[in-house]
């Protein structure tokens, strides 16, 4: 009623989003409104979304009141769609999902991370002198597939249970790599050559004696070096550790220890594309063109369902696969042209190994089926050098892998990860890491970020298509002919693919310092130095002999291989000089990561997460949540009570203090 006691006809109430200038959220006009108000104009410039409601005018004693409509005007931010609940995801984490979907969905997260596997394995070929012995790098790439799969199905199941893909890690590689170059002559009687054999009238490839015991005894000091790694790595998880190494490890410390790592691989990288430039960098820049000049663009796919028959969908498949796209296009140039007789057929050629056929022969000596088991390259010793690589490594890993967990959350629209999902993830990855190692794949495996993106693309988020990921690595890993013709790419096709790799790992590490004020002349010398010492003293070291005499030759090649690990000279100095040179949180980045110390299923609500902290619980975790002991387990959820106060446990007071991020710690590697 107005002012003057007459009737208003028409009740009008707006209600407006609390985000002020917001002018591009959607209207709705239904075909109603303009019956029943024909004179509405409708705003395309302030766009609401119209609804309405009743409202009521006095009417007489004998008709009582009459029922008017009230429009309602609201802004499309206030509506929460079913879709935008779910983060956009089509099936949820807990979502099961049909079979033959399921295993379509599979095959795409596997063939994702299958380049950067196949690299990672060939580069500990390289590290323990098997760099042309085809048949060994079989075996090795089959027991780098086995692991992966078993990695993963842990992670998955009894891990922090996200839809994650643990794959080979290049962090473990690096470092081999460098101290490898300081030891020139440790492969020089494992080349191979080539003798006429009379019997067969045909040239056949032998190595000189001794040098299956040189790739074993390399890789037997490989083995025991990562398996206590992988116990320390296990400790960390498994103790709630976690939160205090976060409290001194921040992305000062981080950015330079990782962006050596894609430093020191320019030199293996160049190893494989130098055989054939033109290859190399073709397979480069198909990766580049289909994953960033068309990443605006989505590729027309005709598909066939029951209700829709035969239609044309639009996705960006062309930017998922433009790693594994770029790889076969160069595999099938390389065979065009290994056909046409473009490439030389003398072994010591320069483009030799650009031929398809060039190792042909590994497919046709490898075993159908092929078991992977710990101890399978002999008795397992132990390298302190490659030790202290490798702890360096772990360091950096749980760093990333963690960074990978909050990303996984957010692009599944679940809450972040609870200090007891992740340090029950990080245990998992030490548990395998030190399986990797009695199994003998040389490297560690971790956290994939390439998948996590691959989730958003897709928008399938199921944990049920991981399981299925990690039972098809585990067939590749014992199908060893599998294994045998990835070993036959043509090594400038994987130098073209490497250069793509690291060359996006490379600018994803320098990304970590978004959190870092870089108007800072603390923090800019700080990353400057370290990156400097870094390079330079694994540099000296190299190229100056007998730089170190301390008297003992064990001690001089200890200390030697330390100094030549570049991950060590410049992430010491770097934390070093980060936790002692005077410097806010917030300046040195690590405020950023910092979460609210509640992290129960009451500090969410449904309207928030398409799911909530349920998905990180154990499996069976209902048959045993009322346990008193969980409360001494850092990897364990709370006890769940009735009516008693919300008690701390470890994970909580060490995994939680300062520690863990909001949206995400650090930005994958991977």
């Amino acid at each position: 009623m107005a002012t003057d006691g007459s009737v208003v006809p028409l009740s009008i109430k707006k209600r407006f989003s609390h985000t002020e200038g917001n002018t591009n959220a959607a209207f709705e006009n239904s075909e109603s409104s303009q019956q029943v108000y024909p004179n509405l104009e409708t705003n395309n410039v302030e766009k609401r979304k119209l609804s309405f409601e009743s409202g009521t005018k006095p009417g007489d004693d004998d008709n009582g009141d009459d029922v008017l409509p009230a429009i309602t005007i609201t802004d499309v931010n206030d509506v929460t769609t079913d879709e935008e609940k779910d983060g956009g995801l089509i099936y949820k984490i807990s979502d099961p999902v049909p079979i033959h979907l399921t295993v379509l969905f599979a095959l795409q997260q596997a063939l994702l991370s299958l380049s950067t596997s196949l690299a990672v394995s060939l580069l500990v070929a390289q590290v323990v002198c098997a760099e042309d012995n085809e048949d060994f790098k079989a075996r090795l790439l089959s027991s780098t597939l086995f692991m992966n799969g078993i990695t993963t199905l842990l992670m998955v199941t009894l891990g922090i249970r996200l839809p994650l893909y643990q794959g080979a890690t290049p962090d473990y590689v690096a470092p081999l790599l460098a101290m490898a170059d300081i030891d020139k002559d440790r492969c020089n009687n494992t080349q191979p050559f080539t003798v006429f054999n009379n019997i067969t009238n045909m040239t056949e490839t032998v190595f000189p004696e001794g040098t299956e015991e040189t790739i074993l005894q390399a890789v037997q000091g490989l083995q025991g070096s990562l398996l206590a790694a992988g116990a320390i790595h296990f400790l960390i998880g498994a103790t709630g550790l976690v939160g205090v190494l976060l409290r001194f490890i921040g992305p000062i410390t981080i950015v330079p220890t990782i962006l050596l790592i894609g430093i020191y691989m320019v030199k293996s990288i160049t190893k494989f594309a130098q055989f054939h430039w033109g290859i190399s960098l073709m397979t480069c820049a198909i990766a580049i063109i289909l994953s960033l000049y068309l990443a605006k663009r989505e590729m027309p796919i005709p598909v066939y369902t029951r209700k829709k028959r035969c239609h044309v969908i639009r996705y960006p498949l062309h930017q998922v696969f433009a790693i594994l796209i770029a790889l076969l296009a160069g595999w099938l140039l390389c065979g065009i042209l290994t056909a046409a007789g473009a490439f030389s057929t003398a072994r010591d050629s320069q483009d030799y190994y650009s031929r398809t056929d060039a190792r042909i022969d590994v497919i046709n000596r490898a075993s159908w089926f092929y078991f992977p088991y710990p101890g399978q390259f002999g008795k397992i010793s132990f390298s302190i050098s490659a030790f202290v690589g490798f702890l360096v490594a772990t360091i950096v890993s749980i760093l990333d892998s963690i960074g990978d967990y909050y990303a996984c959350a957010a692009t599944c629209n679940v809450p972040p990860p609870p200090a007891q999902g992740v340090n029950r993830g990080i245990a998992i990855e030490g548990l395998c890491s030190a399986l990797s190692g009695a199994v003998g794949c040389g490297h560690a495996t971790t956290t994939y970020g390439g998948n996590i993106g691959a989730i958003g693309l897709t928008r399938v988020g199921s944990r049920w298509v991981f399981i299925t990921v990690a039972i098809i690595y585990i067939v590749f890993g014992l199908i060893g002919k599998i294994s045998a013709v990835f070993i036959t790419i043509p090594y400038p096709v994987l130098g073209g693919v490497l250069i793509v790799m690291f060359g996006v790992f490379n600018g994803v590490v320098l990304s970590n310092l978004k959190s870092v004020d870089l108007s800072s002349t603390r923090n800019l010398a700080i990353i400057g130095t370290s990156l400097l010492v870094g390079l330079m003293i694994p540099h000296w070291v190299e190229e100056y002999e007998n730089v170190i005499n301390t008297g003992n030759k064990e001690a001089d090649d200890v200390i030697t291989m330390l100094l030549g690990n570049p991950n060590l000279a410049g992430g010491v100095l770097a934390c070093f000089l980060d936790n002692t040179i005077p410097g806010s949180r917030e300046e040195r980045g690590i405020a950023a990561w910092a979460t609210p110390d509640d992290t129960s299923s009451s500090a969410t609500t449904a309207s928030d997460f398409s799911e909530g902290y349920e998905v990180y619980n154990p499996i069976l975790f209902d048959k045993y949540s009322n346990s008193k002991i969980l409360r001494f387990l850092p990897f364990m959820p709370n006890p769940l009570q009735e009516n008693a106060k919300k008690h701390r446990s470890l994970s909580h007071d060490f995994g939680r203090r300062r520690s863990l991020s909001g949206p995400a710690v650090l930005t994958s590697t991977r």
